[in-house]
C-alpha cells in the first residue's frame, strides 16, 4: 500500500522498506504492519491531540520530568513551544517505559526506533503467525481466565518494581500473543499515559482501577476471581516496601478502619464514569 505521509519519512530513511497494511485506528494511535529488512514490524503513528479521544489529564503527567525548567514553564503556560513539549513528552513516556518494562521482565512489545513521532516496534503474533488479537476479542474456560489473570498480576508486580503503573489497563490493551514456548499468553500495549509509581500522587487509585479492571473482565470466565481483593493488598504490599516480583499474594485485603476518604470515593466514581465513556467509545469503534 502506499506509505501514509507520517511513514513516508520513514521509508525515506530507509528505516522501513514497505508498509504492507493498517492494523488498527486507535484512540490515541494508528498502528501500521511493516517490513524492515526481513523482518515484520508494526508502526504506531501517534494522532495530534486534537484528534486523540484520551485525555492527557494533569493526572497522568503529574511529575514527569523533562529536559529543563524553560521547557517546564512553558509547559505549564500553555505557550505553542509548550504545547509541543508536553506533546513529545507523552509520545516518549511510551518509549521510555516499554524500555523500563522489557529490562524488567514485562512482556510488553520489543521497541526498536521511535523516529519522528513514529515507533518502530514487534508485530505480537498468535500460534499462526497472524496479528494477536485483544482481550477483548477472546473467550476463556475458567481455567484460562484464572491462569492469564494470575500470569498479569505478576506482570503487574513486576511493573511496580519498575516504578510503573500502566494507567489505563483493561482487556483492550492486552493482547493474547505467544510466549517463547509457543503458548499462548498475555502482552501488555498502549503505555503512554504509563505513570510514576512513586512520583504521582494518583498512581494509587489508577494501580487500583487497572487491578480491578482484570477482575472484572477475567470473572467473566472465572466468578471466583470476583471475590479477590488483589489491588489494595499489591499497593499495601508496595507502601510497606515489601513488595517483589515473586510475592505470594492471597486476594484478600482487611482496610483498616478510620475516617471515610470522601475525596477518593468520589475519584474512584470519577474514574468509573470516565472508563465506562472510554469502553462505549471502543466498542462504538469496533
Amino acid at each position: 500500500m502506499k506509505p501514509p505521509k507520517r511513514l513516508q519519512v520513514l521509508v525515506d530513511e530507509g528505516l522501513i522498506d514497505e508498509v504492507v497494511r493498517q492494523l488498527m485506528s486507535g484512540k490515541e494511535a494508528n498502528v501500521y504492519v511493516v517490513r524492515c529488512g526481513g523482518e515484520v514490524r508494526c508502526a504506531k503513528i501517534y494522532k495530534d491531540a486534537t484528534e486523540r479521544s484520551f485525555r492527557q489529564a494533569v493526572d497522568y503527567t503529574e511529575n514527569r520530568k523533562v529536559k529543563n525548567s524553560r521547557q517546564a514553564r512553558a509547559m505549564a503556560k500553555g505557550t505553542r513551544y509548550g504545547r509541543e513539549a508536553t506533546e513529545a513528552a507523552w509520545q516518549s513516556a511510551e518509549v521510555d517505559a516499554l524500555y523500563r518494562l522489557a529490562g524488567a521482565g514485562v512482556r510488553v512489545p520489543k521497541p526498536y526506533n521511535f523516529f519522528e513521532g513514529v515507533l518502530l516496534m514487534e508485530l505480537v503474533t498468535d500460534a499462526e503467525g497472524a496479528a494477536a488479537p485483544r482481550l477483548n476479542d477472546c473467550i476463556f474456560s475458567s481455567e484460562d481466565a484464572v491462569r492469564h489473570h494470575a500470569t498479569l498480576l505478576r506482570e503487574v508486580l513486576r511493573m511496580l518494581g519498575a516504578g510503573i503503573v500502566h494507567g489505563d489497563l483493561s482487556e483492550f490493551n492486552i493482547l493474547l500473543g505467544t510466549d517463547a514456548e509457543g503458548q499462548p499468553g498475555p502482552v501488555i500495549i498502549d503505555l503512554p499515559q504509563a505513570v510514576d509509581a512513586a512520583g504521582n500522587n494518583h498512581a494509587q487509585r489508577m494501580l487500583l482501577r487497572d487491578v480491578g479492571n482484570l477482575r472484572a473482565f477475567f470473572g467473566r470466565f472465572a466468578p471466583e476471581l470476583l471475590a479477590t481483593d488483589y489491588g489494595p493488598e499489591i499497593w499495601d504490599l508496595y507502601r510497606q516496601g515489601v513488595l517483589t516480583s515473586d510475592t505470594v499474594l492471597t486476594g484478600r485485603f482487611d482496610a483498616p478502619v478510620g475516617a471515610v476518604d470522601v475525596g477518593g470515593v468520589m475519584g474512584e466514581i470519577a474514574d468509573a464514569k470516565l472508563e465506562e465513556a472510554a469502553r462505549r467509545l471502543r466498542m462504538a469503534g469496533g
